[in-house]
């Protein structure tokens, strides 16, 4: 994700940075994996307002994000990055060697073309899953799970990620941006990048 920063031609455009959307997909995102999402408009089975401020709004198909990533030890390739209309975060593209494709939040840096892989002892490489008891200390992590198995449920905003302060007894401890520690069972998975 680069940023886009403009000359000083009117007020308007001095302090103006953009972020470059020129290496997003242009087109629609893989049917399979979306689905309709059903918008109340604030309003409950008698139609009148109970939580205000929240019609209108474009239109959107929910994009289905594979927290998992329980395909272990197959590679898949990152087809391409995607604009989420649900989420801060862009998410990217994956097809596996067994042509199954799935979408996963997007790592910071990740381009089309990159390879990534799922499981124990790979490579701490941007965008690969693992398990916290492989990932050393100091690496930026998202995507965390709480509970093995659980899927990711920690980090998914953009451009958030957690730093791995180091491990005790079968947990990994985990410093959120927020300055918060927590500790959690190394056996759950997280991945790599931010």
């Amino acid at each position: 994700m680069s940023l886009k920063t403009f000359k000083s031609y009117t007020k308007s455009t001095r302090g103006t940075v953009l972020v470059n959307k020129n290496n997003l997909w242009k087109g629609k995102p893989l049917k399979s994996l979306t689905h309709g999402k059903n918008s109340t408009g604030g309003r409950n089975n008698l139609g009148r307002i109970t939580s205000r401020h929240k019609g209108a709004g474009h239109k959107n198909k929910y994009r289905v994000i594979d927290f998992y990533r329980k395909k272990d030890d197959l590679k898949a390739k990152v087809e391409r990055i995607e604009y989420d209309p649900n989420r801060s975060a862009y998410v990217a593209l994956i097809k596996y060697e067994d042509n199954v494709m799935n979408y996963i939040i997007a790592p910071t840096n990740i381009k089309s073309g990159h390879e990534i892989i799922s499981g124990r002892n790979k490579d701490i490489k941007i965008g690969n899953c693992m398990p916290l008891s492989d990932i050393p200390a100091g690496t930026n992590v998202h995507n965390i799970e709480l509970s093995p198995g659980g899927g990711g449920k920690l980090v998914r905003s953009a451009g958030s990620s957690a730093e791995i302060a180091g491990m005790d007894d079968n947990y990994c401890i985990i410093k959120l941006k927020s300055g918060e520690i927590r500790k959690i069972i190394n056996t759950a998975r997280a991945t790599i990048g931010v």
